[in-house]
């Protein structure tokens, strides 16, 4: 296993989503396995958790920082305004911005911290985070002058580690299903219910539009691609997908349940057969089933809604099924989209913790950035920016703000090598689509691997 991970992934991780990431929501995205710098593991290895010490600084008095993040052009244009509003109010303090798509974010990324060349400022992701927290490669922001009184508790602690708080929350947002109302119109199905509806209402539903579609219209996505939904499917059984000591918290009986369950849901016809899932795998956003009218409902991070709304009109945004027709059992949490990191071996751990702080706390960082990271964590930048919002994103903060009092609690963080499990599920996930591979069967194998994975 490399040091450190170096994913890529479907193009809908990168440009096309709001804040992607994370991770991608529960679709299948084709992920290549991780590569290894092994040229530079003594480098890695050597790294420090402390930060440099004297900054030095330019001729002139600024000092120069670097800030690397994944997305599109849309992003780089509301960031680097941001860089603006920032250098405006710190001309001693210079910004370069470093981004480009998240299939080769992760690669470079590993390479430049091998090589001791990371970027002050990184856009770091939730499944890597501990992975390169855990390896001394960035900072522990808690000693630096960041105020975080204003940020959600659970959005906030996701940050933390053993090696303290390593990322401040970008963006918050839940995962979701998105219906597209025009597919149900056409089939002459109403929108469910969300605040009581069940597993069973879902799979209905979803083969019911199916029946009253043309052909090559579906009820529903095919779930099984990632994390966000088994996650959840596994906190309504009173699992978890992992422990505080970073262990597996599932049994392979509990994710051969859920795919027993999608195996249903194929069988029925309520989601797409297995050659059209796996074909509609490298789809970019706009061009999803949900985007197009194929699908009437998919797995989504609530912050990819707008970009889908932009392709695909009007959607509505609904809270998961539930094994018990309760909302308050949907098993729901507020996540971190992505997180502002520092690396450890900066030179300017004071300025780019201001910079972090700017990002975090202002309210001109907040104009320029809106709602791309998904809502914003601070609750008063939040409010001041909730006029400038497109009506697709407000959308988002009033879903995010009706299920607050329905969340449990934050789950754990993805422990080392976490980053390997979506590929995991996502292959396990084709098997058992393709009846290759009872759910039963993939459960074992799966829960082998991914114990492997977290435990090197």
């Amino acid at each position: 296993m490399p040091l450190f991970p170096r994913p890529a992934s479907a193009a809908k991780q990168s440009a096309g989503a709001p804040a992607s990431g994370t991770s991608r929501p529960p679709r299948i995205g084709r992920t290549r396995k991780a590569g290894a710098v092994a040229a530079a593991v003594a480098a890695v290895m050597a790294l420090s958790a402390c930060g440099g010490g004297a900054a030095p600084q330019n001729a002139d008095g600024t000092v120069e920082l670097r800030f690397s993040w994944w997305g599109g052009d849309k992003r780089a244009q509301l960031t680097q305004e941001a860089i603006k509003q920032f250098e405006a109010e710190n001309p001693k303090i210079k910004v370069k911005p470093e981004f480009g798509d998240w299939s080769g974010y992760w690669d470079k990324l590993a390479t430049q911290v091998a090589a001791n060349d990371a970027p002050d400022i990184i856009q770091m992701d939730e499944k890597y985070i501990t992975e390169y927290s855990s390896r001394g490669a960035l900072l522990d922001l808690s000693k630096y002058e960041i105020d975080t009184s204003k940020l959600d508790e659970a959005a906030l602690n996701a940050g933390k580690g053993e090696k303290g708080l390593t990322g401040i929350a970008a963006g918050i947002n839940a995962a979701t299903i998105l219906a597209n109302p025009a597919v149900f119109q056409a089939a002459g199905v109403p929108l469910p219910d969300d605040s009581k509806w069940t597993w069973d209402d879902f799979g209905r539903i979803a083969a019911e539009i199916t029946a009253k579609s043309p052909k090559g219209t579906y009820g529903a996505a095919a779930y099984g691609t990632d994390e966000a939904s088994l996650g959840v499917w596994l906190r309504q059984n009173g699992k978890s997908l992992y422990t505080s000591d970073g262990k597996l918290g599932f049994e392979p009986g509990d994710i051969a349940e859920w795919w027993a369950f999608l195996k249903q849901l194929s069988q029925k016809k309520a989601v797409p057969s297995a050659s059209e899932v796996v074909e509609a795998e490298a789809a970019p956003l706009d061009q999803s089933g949900l985007a197009t009218g194929k699908n009437g409902m998919a797995f989504w991070w609530s912050n990819q809604a707008p970009a889908l709304e932009k392709a695909s009109g009007d959607l509505k945004i609904l809270r998961f099924p539930t094994k018990t027709g309760s909302a308050d059992d949907a098993g729901l949490w507020y996540k971190a989209s992505q997180f502002w990191s520092a690396s450890s071996r900066t030179k300017h751990p004071q300025e780019t913790a201001k910079f972090i702080n700017f990002l975090t706390n202002n309210v001109k960082a907040g104009e320029a950035l809106l709602a791309d990271r998904g809502v914003y964590p601070n609750s008063e930048v939040r409010a001041a920016i909730q006029p400038k919002l497109t009506p697709a994103d407000v959308k988002v903060v009033t879903f995010i703000d009706q299920i607050k009092d329905e969340l449990g609690e934050a789950p754990a963080p993805p422990p080392k090598g976490a980053g390997a499990i979506q590929e995991i599920i996502k292959r396990y996930t084709s098997e058992v689509l393709f009846e290759r591979l009872s759910p039963e069967d993939a459960g074992k194998k799966a829960t082998d691997e991914m114990k492997s994975a977290i435990s090197k």
